[in-house]
């Protein structure tokens, strides 16, 4: 088995279907707040759109993807930022981002090149670490600050290891606090990227997600080594269809296209039908964000109400929670747990390296926001209760 991943601990996901599948055998009603999956219907619209494209003779999609979607993605990309992407070169659709991020450090890291670091910020989505690990990279997590925002300051990292990083992961909104960025951090983290020849990687897929002012893509800020990672899944109630695209410079799209042959992701052809149908459409996403809204406020009248401190979310549907003093993050999870409400720990989000090092210790639990709006109602009173 490969060294660099044999030590890695189950994927997060995983775990917690271990403790779904436990919970059930015991008879106990589940309110699962821990994976970033939510319950609200795919919008029929999209649902119809799959069902005519399935074609009568199936055949091998292509890594460009269909013209007709790749031309909707660049409309919907200028409309939503203002950002002009030409759709033959700047836009690769992708089966969901999560395969894209995952893939990517495949294609640009060489193992046997002395700049081969990849920097993204913890607590973090676990692909940007593993997806390096595979590569042959070396990861090189920095640890997230409240005091910062949760924001990745790669202005603080030393200018030796910036001269070894050939890529970065930014993630705003973010995931797991919900942080966002101002217009200023993407205009100084751009600046550093460029000037030490780094690639910045911006997952963007919960952009659409928000519930004050709209979130900023990476590419409103510069293109020059610069791409980024969109997903129609939280968007577009499209999790189990896995659709979203690549999109940023020219050239970094041009390689990143050229190699991906090797990796037989190319989106079905009929689910790119039903992508393009979600790109043009706005009005479920307005809907979505809605029911987000009104989750989110059950949440925070309760969390006010109880004296939980908490990073305001101003977008996703995740909640970055503190235990309350003098119990730790894992023990309060599991008082939760028995009582069927899911959270995930902090320590979920933690790097391998942390762990390792065995400086994985978090305070807070990430809430998302997933269940229906009636079980999230009967999951507040056991846990108020509790």
């Amino acid at each position: 088995m490969n060294k660099a991943i044999k030590n890695l601990k189950n994927y997060p996901m995983e775990e917690l279907n271990k403790i779904k599948a436990s919970l059930k055998e015991r008879g106990i009603k589940i309110y699962d707040f821990g994976t970033g999956d939510p319950k609200e219907p795919t919008p029929e619209i999209i649902r119809n759109a799959i069902k005519n494209a399935i074609p009568e003779v199936s055949q091998y999609p292509s890594v460009a993807g269909r013209k007709e979607l790749r031309d909707t993605i660049s409309k919907w990309f200028e409309n939503r930022f203002s950002v002009k992407l030409n759709p033959d070169t700047q836009i690769i659709p992708s089966a969901g981002s999560k395969e894209a991020i995952f893939h990517f450090p495949l294609v640009f890291i060489d193992p046997d090149e002395n700049k081969k670091r990849v920097i993204f910020g913890t607590p973090a989505y676990p692909v940007y670490e593993r997806g390096t690990l595979y590569a042959g990279g070396i990861p090189t997590p920095i640890k997230l600050k409240e005091e910062d925002g949760f924001l990745l300051r790669i202005d603080k990292i030393d200018k030796e290891i910036l001269k070894e990083t050939k890529i970065v992961w930014i993630n705003y909104p973010h995931n797991p606090t919900g942080a966002v960025a101002p217009a200023s951090y993407f205009e100084e983290t751009i600046k550093i990227c460029q000037e030490y020849d780094i690639i910045l990687c911006s997952d963007e897929c919960y952009t659409e997600i928000y519930f004050e002012e709209k979130p900023h893509s990476a590419l409103q800020f510069g293109m020059d080594n610069v791409v980024v990672f969109h997903s129609l899944s939280k968007r577009s109630g499209m999790t189990g269809y896995r659709s979203g695209f690549v999109a940023g410079d020219e050239k970094v799209i041009s390689f990143y296209k050229k190699e991906r042959a090797n990796f037989g992701v190319a989106s079905p052809d009929f689910i790119q039908m039903a992508a393009k149908i979600a790109w043009e459409d706005e009005s479920h996403v307005i809907e979505r964000n809605k029911t987000f809204r009104e989750k989110r406020d059950l949440f925070l009248e309760f969390l006010n109400k109880k004296g939980f401190e908490y990073l305001y979310p101003k977008a996703t549907f995740y909640i970055w929670i503190k235990a309350p003093n003098g119990i730790s993050s894992k023990d309060y999870a599991k008082i939760l747990l028995e009582n069927g409400i899911i959270v995930s720990i902090g320590e979920n989000f933690c790097s391998s390296t942390e762990i390792n090092d065995g400086a994985c210790e978090s305070q807070y639990f990430r809430i998302a926001l997933v269940p229906t709006i009636e079980e999230c109602k009967e999951a507040i009173k056991i846990w108020e209760r509790i």
